[in-house]
């Protein structure tokens, strides 16, 4: 878009600040791992720059994991205006009662690994060995651990708008978003 999205104002602040509004009430830690971290310092949160830089996604990925604290790593992209809360809730329940390693939703898309939750102890560990054997695939080392793939069901469950997993790419896009944003909001007060 030839500016950095999460940047771009949406409904009059940064994209950006809407994500972080989205899910912090479910949030132990908040963490950002950005490419230019000193143009987020208005946020106030923790900022990590990626120990492997140029690893694309699963950089970011990686990121985002070797920097939490909690055993349950939510992930989510900075560029999704209507990222859940409820599925994030959910998908963490899920992880516990199954026992899994990966949470994760398939869309006609494909796997949707940047709006999904990772336990911490067995991914990292994963992720880094996909990074050293020069792996690029975000999903590359999803055979070494246990996925919990979201059935559509279950999508349609927790994201009944079905615009949870929707990234903004385009001038256009972005525009479609903030009215979709707005007549929500105005729908219900």
């Amino acid at each position: 878009m030839g500016e950095d999205k999460a940047l771009k104002t949406f409904l009059g602040r940064p994209l950006i600040q809407r994500v972080i509004e989205r899910l912090t009430h479910i949030a132990d830690e908040l963490i950002l791992t950005p490419n230019r971290p000193g143009d987020y310092l208005f946020l106030h949160l923790r900022l990590m720059a990626a120990p492997k830089p140029g690893r694309g996604a699963l950089g970011g990925l990686h990121t985002a994991i070797a920097s939490a604290s909690n055993p349950f790593v939510a992930v989510v992209a900075c560029d999704m205006p209507f990222a859940s809360a409820p599925f994030f809730d959910a998908a963490t329940k899920l992880m516990v009662q199954e026992a899994v390693d990966v949470v994760i939703a398939k869309t006609e898309e494909g796997f949707e690994p940047i709006h999904a939750v990772y336990r911490r102890e067995t991914c990292l560990p994963a992720i880094e060995a996909a990074i050293d054997a020069d792996q690029w695939k975000v999903i590359a080392w999803f055979p070494q651990v246990k996925v919990r793939v979201l059935t559509p069901e279950e999508i349609k469950r927790y994201d009944p708008a079905g615009l949870a997993f929707w990234n903004v790419n385009t001038p256009e896009e972005f525009i479609e978003a903030e009215k979709i944003a707005q007549s929500y909001r105005l729908s219900h007060k």
